[in-house]
């Protein structure tokens, strides 16, 4: 069957070609002349046909030859390439890397760790995909995304976490706001401004409101967003106070907002690498995944 000619025989096919005499050829690829005489005509018969008019002084293509051997040549050519294509995927010298990350991590230490990472592996291609916490939970588990970034979750089915470090949370007040000039603020003082809160779909809504089940204030909710960003321009726009992971302190901060911590503020939470549990990762993401779980802290970029 023609399916049956192996990369072999392509290669002493085209070195016969290249060569005046079988011996000639069977002296550049190492073979033997009977064992070269054997495995053309082992091809020939796979194939229908000749592929060499021989004589007593020189060997040429037939006419079938000549026509079969720019495409010999380019099927080597294209088997060598797909193996080395596969070894540089093995060995990183190139690949595809999809990450899912919060639009605070993406927007503020993932660039960093991005620029580090692709120094090491300079021919990675990635793509990133920035959302919020849940969607970057729900595109992990659903294998859009090999890598992702994310608070802890009390909902993380079939996902293994690794923790980076702890993040805490910190108010953010208009500049102009009476508390944007106090070193801290306590949750009652909060309490006793509009509040504007992520909507009660969000995992940092249900912190929030879990842990203020445990203080004495109750939260004066004006308006809701399903965006971080959102909610920072409500309170750049004084619709009221917030309260915010510190991970966002760049984007407030980009806003103009005052960023002031909360004194006795116990409502901590861990930020940290997730992928799926069952499965195997890419080359690059088990790469990236061991870099990122040795390399990055509280304290990242490290110099």
């Amino acid at each position: 069957m023609i399916s049956n000619v192996s990369f072999k025989q392509l290669n002493i096919f085209v070195c016969i070609a290249n060569s005046h005499t079988f011996a000639e050829a069977a002296e550049k690829i190492c073979l033997s002349q009977p064992a070269l005489s054997s495995a053309i005509k082992k091809m020939e018969l796979q194939v229908g046909g000749e592929l060499f008019s021989r004589t007593t002084r020189k060997v040429e293509l037939t006419p079938e030859g000549k026509l079969f051997i720019p495409v010999a040549k380019r099927l080597i050519y294209d088997w060598q390439q797909a193996f080395s294509d596969l070894h540089n995927l093995f060995s990183l010298g190139q690949g595809n890397l999809s990450i899912a990350a919060m639009p605070s991590f993406a927007a503020g230490l993932l660039p960093s760790i991005l620029q580090k990472f692709t120094g090491l592996y300079p021919n990675i291609k990635l793509a990133v995909n920035d959302v919020v916490m849940e969607r970057v939970i729900q595109n992990v588990q659903e294998g859009r995304a090999e890598i992702g970034f994310s608070f802890e979750s009390e909902k993380m089915e079939g996902l293994e976490f690794h923790p980076l470090f702890e993040d805490c949370f910190m108010a953010v007040l208009p500049k102009s706001h009476p508390l944007a000039q106090h070193s801290s603020v306590s949750w009652p003082q909060l309490a006793s401004y509009p509040y504007v809160a992520m909507n009660k779909g969000s995992a940092i809504r249900r912190w929030i409101d879990a842990y203020m089940e445990t203080q004495i204030a109750t939260l004066n909710i004006v308006a809701e967003a399903s965006q971080l960003a959102t909610l920072g321009q409500f309170v750049n726009y004084d619709l009221g106070v917030s309260v915010v992971p510190v991970l966002c302190r760049e984007q407030m901060l980009s806003k103009g907002l005052t960023c002031v911590p909360i004194t006795e503020n116990h409502l901590n939470k861990q930020v940290g690498i997730i992928r799926l549990r069952k499965g195997t990762l890419s080359s690059v993401a088990q790469e990236f995944w061991r870099w990122v779980a040795d390399n990055v802290h509280a304290d990242f970029p490290a110099e």
